[in-house]
């Protein structure tokens, strides 16, 4: 292992830590009280902005290439390199450190210079959530059921971190506002959802290559998504109304929230896509004569099979 890999401190979906020995035994709730500030005269400022790895969400992609105005297929390659989310085999990328320092390519000795775009994991510390309910859960149809999602929420609190020292209080709601994290949960929900259901499938069932490429395609490239669904024959397939193809063919958040249900209809069989009755039509038939085709080939394949039997009797002069 590399220098620069154990150096790393691993870390989960929005900055969690693996190390439980830095989560403060204590659940809070929204109304609870955290002293706590980051700011350029902070003596650490900037240190948590190394050795970490920062998975990224469609949100944080689509926002960050706005901000540099760049095309996704540039800013991944620029700017992340693959990883596989949580515990799973879903492919994603993470922000791809610089090799000279190991920092994050946007940090600077002044601070962050996306820091309005910056992805969610940096907007959640140093204040963490737990929820039970992520992965949800669905009924024999696929749909998803009403569970009440239990959350609370925990500090982070890592020795280098001076931020603790700082006399500003919050609650823990007003410090979410502030950073803009629950926006970001709302815009994550249903994507860090379909990471979460996987998750809890385990290891023993593996997602096919060809959804593997749909799942990274759909989370990271929007401009090939969008291609995708109207270039080819998406939309003859799938019962799509005119107002939500509109919105998807012009603003990248409807498509990117578009995409979060694709993904739970292809890849976990979830009720919010409905295939056109005569694709399906179509597909029964296209089935129906590959079956026929089937047993049309087994009962040429028995006949063949006595011809050769009663060939061979013959020529030895077994009878029946």
């Amino acid at each position: 292992m590399s220098n620069k890999e154990n150096k790393t401190k691993e870390k989960i979906l929005f900055g969690k830590e693996k190390n439980p020995s830095s989560i403060e035994p204590k659940k809070l709730t929204l109304d609870s009280r955290i002293k706590f500030r980051c700011h350029p005269g902070v003596r650490c400022f900037t240190a948590c902005c190394g050795g970490i790895k920062i998975i990224l969400t469609p949100y944080d992609i689509l926002q960050l290439t706005k901000r540099l105005d760049i095309p996704p297929y540039e800013f991944l390659h620029t700017y992340t390199e693959p990883t596989y989310l949580e515990k799973t085999d879903m492919p994603g990328v993470m922000i791809k450190l610089r090799e000279d320092d190991n920092k994050c390519p946007f940090v600077t000795p002044e601070g962050c210079t996306v820091y309005t775009d910056r992805p969610s994991a940096c907007r959640y510390y140093p204040v963490g959530m737990a929820d039970f309910h992520e992965g949800g859960s669905r009924d024999e149809d696929g749909n998803e059921n009403d569970i009440k999602e239990e959350k609370f929420f925990f500090t982070v609190r890592e020795d280098h971190c001076k931020g603790f020292e700082e006399d500003k209080e919050w609650t823990v709601r007003e410090w979410r506002i502030d950073q803009g994290v629950d926006v970001r949960d709302e815009m994550n929900k249903e994507w860090l959802r379909l990471v979460m259901r996987r998750k809890s499938y385990g290891l023993q069932a593996s997602l096919s290559e060809q959804a593997k490429r749909m799942f990274f395609m759909a989370s990271t490239d929007l401009a090939t998504f969008r291609k995708f669904v109207f270039e080819s024959t998406f939309l003859e397939t799938y019962e799509i109304d005119k107002e939500t193809i509109e919105k998807i063919r012009n603003d990248d958040v409807e498509l990117m929230l578009f995409s979060f249900k694709y993904l739970a209809a292809t890849l976990f069989g979830a009720q919010t896509m409905k295939v056109k009755d005569e694709k399906i039509k179509a597909k029964v038939a296209e089935m129906k004569l590959k079956q026929a085709d089937t047993v049309k080939q087994s009962i040429k394949e028995y006949e063949e099979l006595k011809e050769e039997t009663a060939r061979k009797k013959a020529e030895t002069g077994i009878k029946e």
